[in-house]
């Protein structure tokens, strides 16, 4: 059982250095996973109550629209519905955006959840990301930083963190693996998305992708740069001296004994070609990448695939935004859209996601493996009802600004049941209005599917902490 940092007051922690955690998690060496599990659930998967053997979380970056997706108010007033109509879909009674037509043949697989409130006083992007890939309210830290309030190695952990060390994966990759980026741009990295106080060696593996080659992908951790050979890498050569400045960090605070079995993890992932041929997309028949559509975000779905086919436990991939629609959009190219919300979602941000999600759905179920998947759709907010930003012209910008107090969700496969509705928000989209719960239920959720049913660690001075206390699944999906 790994031992937890002990919680002090900020400004006196004697935990990990928040500079050394940051390089830890950046290297790609993080996610390796080794040893024992951190948490007093583990059991083996044939044990395990839970039906899902991997989970893929498709984060929307940005926020996505809740009112124009998958919550959408056909009687609501025009200032709120927008100009988008439902449509009937394949599961009776359930309707999507009318540019969703494709995930519309797979809703009968889907299961749709209309009523989380993650209500936040910040209202912005970094408490979004925590709250909804941690489960925990953001504290007090994240108002009085604002955009500085980036990840601190006491923070509560990544749920991908926590299913990693109780889920054991298969072969050589670790637990976790995040792609096609670490969202955001630095300095301004987002919280949430690293196993924190659950120790670095429990942070996901980061796999790069590239925006205008979506058929590449590279780690730090599998990746060989000039004349470092596997040769020369088995002779423990070349990549120490890569990561000197990072282990100068580390030493004093998170142990040499840690350390040296990151860096025989590492060794073990660089020299397996096994391990480095699940992240080669471009073998797969160019139909099947036409499907995904090759984009950045597209390909990443499909590797993500290829992640289940190989054991990974929990696979993370953050939707990648186009700069290219960026000032279109009054975003950073994703779904933040704070100005003309209705021709980027139209033109641009739903018919790649419509196109990607849907296949994922489809060939996982092809494939035999959607029932031992489950699959999350989430982003870190929804966003204004009512149509009109002031950020760009109001009404005439057409946009709409942040919204924590109501969004939605989709989950399918690993045992949900397909076709249903749960929860419900009022006629505007504005609240809850039926079975209202918070992304911390959501994240017991993914928990309960994987087979997790106790969180409960200790910390170094063997008290008793419990991962998250708050939310509980949401047992009638299942």
């Amino acid at each position: 059982m790994t031992h937890l940092h002990r919680d002090v007051p900020s400004g006196s922690r004697p935990l990990l250095g928040r500079r050394a955690f940051l390089v830890a998690s950046s290297l790609g060496f993080a996610g390796l996973r080794f040893g024992t599990p951190a948490l007093a659930a583990t059991a083996s998967s044939a044990a395990r109550p839970g039906k899902a053997k991997s989970t893929i979380l498709f984060f929307l970056c940005g926020g996505a629209s809740h009112i124009d997706t998958w919550d959408m108010k056909p009687d609501a007033p025009a200032e709120y519905r927008g100009p988008f109509r439902p449509i009937a879909t394949s599961a009776p009674g359930l309707q999507l955006s009318e540019h969703l037509p494709l995930l519309a043949r797979q809703a009968h697989r889907l299961a749709v959840v209309r009523s989380i409130s993650a209500t936040l006083n910040t209202n912005d992007h970094h408490a979004g990301y925590y709250y909804n890939l941690t489960g925990h309210v953001a504290d007090p830290t994240f108002l009085s930083l604002g955009n500085n309030r980036t990840p601190m190695p006491d923070d509560w952990p990544f749920m991908g963190s926590v299913v990693a060390a109780n889920v054991r994966s298969q072969g050589d990759l670790p637990g976790a693996i995040t792609l096609p980026h670490m969202p955001s741009r630095a300095p301004y990295t987002r919280p949430g998305q690293f196993a924190a106080r659950l120790g670095v060696e429990h942070d996901p593996l980061y796999v790069n992708g590239d925006f205008d080659k979506p058929l590449s992908f590279k780690a730090p951790a599998l990746s060989l740069h000039g004349e470092v050979s596997v040769e020369r890498l088995k002779a423990r050569r070349g990549l120490l001296q890569t990561i000197d400045d990072a282990r100068r960090d580390l030493d004093a605070t998170a142990g040499v004994e840690k350390w040296s079995r990151l860096q025989d993890r590492a060794f073990s992932l660089l020299g397996s070609s096994r391990t480095r041929s699940a992240f080669e997309v471009a073998g797969e028949p160019q139909a099947l990448r036409e499907r995904y559509g090759e984009t950045i975000n597209g390909m990443s779905l499909l590797l993500a695939r290829r992640l289940v086919e190989a054991e990974v436990p929990f696979i993370t991939v953050f939707w990648m935004e186009n700069l290219q629609i960026a000032d279109k959009c009054k975003s950073a190219g994703g779904w933040d859209t704070h100005g003309n919300n209705f021709n980027c979602l139209q033109q641009h941000l739903l018919p790649e996601f419509d196109r990607g999600f849907s296949a994922l759905i489809e060939d996982l179920s092809e494939r035999g493996l959607l029932d031992q998947t489950l699959l999350l759709v989430t982003s870190e907010m929804g966003r204004t009802p009512k149509i009109g930003d002031v950020r760009s012209g109001g009404t005439v910008g057409a946009g709409r600004d942040h919204w924590t107090h109501c969004m939605s969700v989709l989950m399918a496969g690993g045992g949900i049941r397909g076709g249903q509705v749960y929860g419900a928000s009022d006629r505007r989209g504005e609240y809850p209005a039926e079975r209202r719960i918070t992304p911390a239920h959501i994240a017991k959720t993914v928990y309960r599917a994987m087979g997790i049913n106790d969180l409960e660690t200790k910390d170094k001075d063997g008290r008793v902490l419990n991962l998250l206390a708050e939310g509980e699944a949401l047992e009638t999906l299942f």
